[in-house]
C-alpha cells in the first residue's frame, strides 16, 4: 500500500501505521556500535547490544580475529499484556562483528562483561618481543 493510499482511509490503523513507520523502525546501523580505547596495557572495546541477553552473545577467537555474534530477539516480550495494540512489532536479527586482535592473543587474555546493554571487552596487549640489535662477530 502506498503512503498516499494510507492517508485516504478513515481507519486509525492507517494513520498510526504511516506515523510510526520511520519513527520506530529498528535500524541495524544503531546495533553493535563500537568504541575502542587504548588503556596502556590493554585495549577496551565497548559495544552496544541493547536488550540482548548474555546467553544470546557468543564470542570466539580464531586466527587472530575476535568475533562477536549477537542475536536481537524481541519475540521474548510477546507474553506481556500491554493493552489493546494498534501496532505490535517484533525484531529478530543476528549480527556479527570481527576485529583483528593479533595471533598472539589467547582466550585467557580477554575479559568480557555485559551491563545495561553494553558489552565491554578488555583485551590484554601481547608482550612485545624484544628485537635484538644487530651484533657483529669479530673475525680472528
Amino acid at each position: 500500500m502506498s503512503n498516499i493510499n494510507k492517508y485516504h482511509h478513515n481507519n486509525s490503523y492507517d494513520l498510526f501505521d504511516s506515523f510510526f513507520d520511520n519513527f520506530f523502525a529498528p535500524s541495524t546501523s544503531n546495533l553493535m556500535r563500537c568504541d575502542i580505547t587504548d588503556e596502556g596495557d590493554h585495549y577496551n572495546l565497548t559495544i552496544e547490544v541493547p536488550s540482548v541477553k548474555k546467553e544470546n552473545i557468543k564470542l570466539s577467537l580464531e586466527d587472530g580475529y575476535l568475533t562477536i555474534n549477537a542475536v536481537f530477539n524481541d519475540k521474548e516480550d510477546e507474553n506481556k499484556n500491554h493493552g489493546k495494540y494498534i501496532r505490535h512489532e517484533r525484531r529478530y536479527s543476528e549480527l556479527s562483528r570481527s576485529f583483528y586482535v593479533g595471533e598472539d592473543v589467547e582466550e585467557k587474555d580477554i575479559e568480557a562483561s555485559l551491563n545495561n546493554g553494553i558489552l565491554s571487552l578488555d583485551i590484554k596487549k601481547p608482550e612485545q618481543k624484544v628485537v635484538e640489535k644487530k651484533k657483529y662477530i669479530e673475525i680472528k
